[in-house]
């Protein structure tokens, strides 16, 4: 007997106007049934989030009450860390050692947007008219709709829901229809916390019926979506019909640059984690390696061994360091472009095939695309363990290679010159540059790209931001009548 999960809106579990499976990629099978929204269920999401956007329940809050009520909500997501982590391994295939500490490490970004709910302040304006006061008042955009892909799904939508509850929004929450478990047992938390009911609604389907509703809905005000480049390019359409306010994060091909003067044993342990950490399945994954030249053997030669070394298993496993693709879809995708990229010339150093075992496991897979033209490895997003490799001989190269791309998310700089990082950095064009590290977050930190990686920023005071608009209030001070009505003041 499989699992069954339950829409939430209004404040109310529901089954859904139909179910769907859904498959567990360690083996194969379907492990849970995930409930259906379509036309109806969405409207009515939505319904419910226009009512809570005015009810004095949740309109009438102070901004430190809301912030209460994210404390209390990062305080379940704590407690319900293990719970959720082993929801989302069955659900998407990745390890349990990951998916363990970062929910744990989601209440974080709550407690952060808690503290920032009384925070969001206005400002007075010293205008040029003595009989004047004018001030600005901060006030939520309105209703949310964010919508989230399946990888890192708890928190993907806490860089929304998080911002959007402390800017006093209100939000329907759609998780993507690839392992929407994680999510739709969250809402369970968002009712025990409290929050008044239609101030959180959370909902899954497929394309036309949930997505495109949700997205072009009259009454939703802002879209945030994390996801890729051609279903952001319908959302945008979309939203020509409604107008809404729309913030994209779209994943990347993001470079790994390794300078020859740099610790090149934790550059290969940082590589691995780039490009090897969940799969591949990362929107930050570095899965194009630029390094220098006169290193690159010795690099390589590192990384291979070091990727031999890679624990493949059952995901549950505590011992399990890479685990299986979410879908059976996206193997064959990665089979095929790999074969198209060998096609054209590129060497395949490690991995390059599916693993014979049960589920979609894919070995880890290193490509040398050195001399390639156009490889496809290099310039599509594969999201999958795949790194292609190209080198660099100066440093003007390594950024003219690094900036070769339409996506700008992230980017990893690998050197001990600090003069250096601070010019190589500088000229990258990404949202994201880590130097000497890869693949760090932190809730006080923006995050977002440039180009085909979207616009917009995710965590910090800048995205809280986001879900704000700003009301003018001007106050006449003087007890004198109107001189002339006919002019502007």
């Amino acid at each position: 007997m499989s699992v069954q999960f339950q829409l939430y809106i209004d404040g109310q579990f529901e089954p859904g106007a139909a179910s769907f499976g859904s498959i567990n990629p360690a083996t194969g099978q379907v492990w849970a049934q995930m409930p259906e929204a379509r036309t109806d269920e969405v409207n009515r999401a939505v319904a419910a989030a226009s009512r809570a956007l005015s009810d004095p329940a949740w309109a009438g809050l102070t901004a430190s009450a809301r912030g209460k009520l994210l404390h209390k909500l990062a305080d379940l997501v704590e407690k319900a860390a293990p719970r959720l982590a082993e929801i989302e391994t069955h659900d998407t295939g990745k390890i349990i050692r990951e998916t363990s500490s970062q929910i744990a490490y989601v209440a974080e970004y709550y407690r952060y947007y808690a503290g920032i709910a009384d925070k969001l302040e206005g400002s007075h304006i010293p205008v040029d008219k003595p009989d004047m006061q004018v001030w600005l008042e901060r006030q939520p955009v309105g209703v949310v709709a964010a919508i989230v892909p399946w990888n890192s799904q708890l928190f993907l939508s806490a860089v929304k829901v998080g911002p959007a509850l402390a800017a006093g929004c209100t939000v329907v929450l759609k998780a993507s229809e690839e392992a929407p478990g994680p999510l739709l047992e969250f809402a369970k938390l968002i009712h025990e916390a409290g929050f008044p009911a239609g101030v959180v609604n959370v909902i899954t389907g497929f394309a036309a019926e949930c997505g495109a509703v949700l997205s072009s809905h009259p009454d939703v005000d802002k879209v945030a979506f994390t996801g890729g480049p051609e279903t952001a390019r319908h959302i945008v359409a979309n939203t020509s019909k409604n107008l809404a306010k729309v913030s994209l994060e779209l994943g990347g091909k993001s470079p790994f640059i390794v300078f020859a003067d740099t610790d090149i044993q934790s550059a290969v342990n940082a590589q691995v984690a780039a490009i090897f950490a969940a799969s591949g399945q990362s929107c930050v994954a570095g899965s194009r390696l630029l390094v220098e030249a006169s290193v690159k053997e010795q690099f390589l030669a590192m990384l291979v061994e070091r990727v031999s070394r890679i624990q493949v298993g059952a995901p549950d496993d505590l011992a399990t360091e890479y685990g299986p693709l979410c879908t059976e879809r996206q193997l064959r995708h990665i089979e095929k472009i790999v074969a198209n990229s060998v096609a054209q010339g590129a060497k395949v150093l490690a991995g390059g095939k599916a693993l014979d075992r049960d589920g979609f496991y894919y070995a880890p897979t290193i490509i040398d695309c050195t001399g390639v033209e156009n490889a496809d490895s290099i310039t599509t997003e594969l999201f999958g363990p795949v790194l292609s490799v190209d080198t660099f001989s100066t440093e003007q190269e390594a950024i003219e290679k690094a900036n070769s791309t339409a996506y700008g998310l992230a980017a990893g700089i690998f050197t001990t010159n600090l003069t250096r990082a601070h010019r190589v950095s500088k000229r990258v064009r990404s949202g994201i540059v880590w130097i000497n590290t890869y693949r760090a977050v932190s809730p006080l930190v923006p995050f977002g790209g440039f180009g085909l990686s979207g616009h917009g920023r995710e965590g910090g005071m800048s995205a809280a931001l986001e879900y704000t608009t700003t009301k003018s209030v001007w106050l006449r001070t003087s007890d004198e009548p109107i001189s002339d009505p006919f002019v502007m003041r």
